[in-house]
């Protein structure tokens, strides 16, 4: 008798207001290992409206991971870095910095707020797929996220 084990997908909130470099990281996360569900906003009010179930997101589920841009419209990123990491409800959630800045002052800023990493984007195509690859591989394989 074979025991089918039911898996729950990882929920992830992408937070890009790029439609390309947006494009670019759901192709490569639909098309990976690690059953996902990929939720998309393309700015930071946006983003805090669905991290708190504001309309029109009152249905989504909780992001078990968050691929934020620190370049956003309306609310930056580094804005939004801070209301989640200093909410209780929500600074468990693991927030990857995904960003074009390799500014100094940007990294330490993310990770002064408590940023779980920081990764520059390649401009090229493979090199963006490849990266977006590898943070499938190591955060949702290897790491172990909170289930709250």
């Amino acid at each position: 008798m074979r025991v089918q084990i039911q898996v729950k997908p990882i929920e992830i909130l992408l937070v890009e207001d790029s439609p390309s470099d947006a494009d670019l990281a759901m192709e490569a996360l639909s098309n990976g290992k690690i059953l996902n569900n990929l939720h998309f906003v393309e700015d930071g009010v946006e983003a805090i409206n669905f991290l708190r179930k504001k309309a029109p997101y009152k249905e989504v589920p909780r992001p078990d991971l968050i691929l934020l841009d620190l370049n956003l419209p309306k609310k930056s990123g580094v804005e939004v870095l801070k209301e989640i990491k200093t909410d209780p409800n929500l600074k468990l959630i693991p927030v990857l910095i995904l960003t074009t800045s390799a500014a100094q002052e940007d990294i330490i800023k993310s990770y002064s707020l408590h940023a779980n990493c920081y990764i520059t984007k390649p401009v090229d195509f493979l090199q963006f797929t490849k990266v977006v690859r590898l943070i499938e591989e190591f955060w949702l394989a290897v790491v172990k996220l909170p289930i709250v």
